[in-house]
């Protein structure tokens, strides 16, 4: 995972100031840095997932990539208005107010086994609300996967008892 972290580029005070951007795209951009971390997630998982659940827009990414890996479809979370279909909603918290996230309404067959996957684990609110939708619909969330956590700010926690699994974890 050392080649794979110097791949993560820092940009500090964005997008505001104090904090430290995690930017994946150099990680995106190498193919076997790619390829090490989908076999990763994917080999953690294998024989224990039915689908994988993307969230907007980098879990769309690694979710996709993972499904592929598995040998399992992949369905989608994204924010409101973006689903051309019946969707179930979900809110969460932000430091400035709230957001929610909707899934189709038939993203998956029941009952259904499911990994959450995203780039990065920050306070968990995002995959928090993935969760209680896969839940509404009658899945079984498995575990949430991460590329990153950054582990002071708690997400883990926030999403017991549900298991978290991270390949990088940063404490600042």
């Amino acid at each position: 995972m050392e080649s794979i972290e110097r791949l993560i580029r820092v940009i500090p005070n964005f997008p505001k100031q104090g904090i430290l951007y995690r930017d994946v795209t150099p990680l995106l951009a190498d193919g076997q840095a790619l390829r090490s971390v989908v076999d990763a997630i994917a080999e953690e998982f294998r024989g224990r997932i039915d689908t994988v659940l993307g969230i907007e827009s980098r879990g769309f990414i690694f979710g996709a990539a993972v499904a592929y890996a598995l040998g399992c479809g992949l369905s989608i979370v994204r924010k409101p208005g973006k689903l051309p279909h019946q969707t179930f909603s979900a809110e969460y918290a932000l430091e400035s107010g709230q957001d929610s996230l909707e899934i189709h309404q038939d993203a998956f067959g029941h009952p259904c086994r499911v990994l959450i996957v995203d780039d990065l684990l920050a306070t968990g609110g995002t995959a928090e609300a993935a969760a209680a939708l896969v839940e509404r619909l009658g899945g079984e969330t498995v575990a949430c996967a991460f590329l990153i956590e950054l582990v002071d700010l708690k997400g883990r926690e926030r999403l017991a008892p549900r298991p978290v699994f991270s390949l990088l974890r940063y404490d600042d």
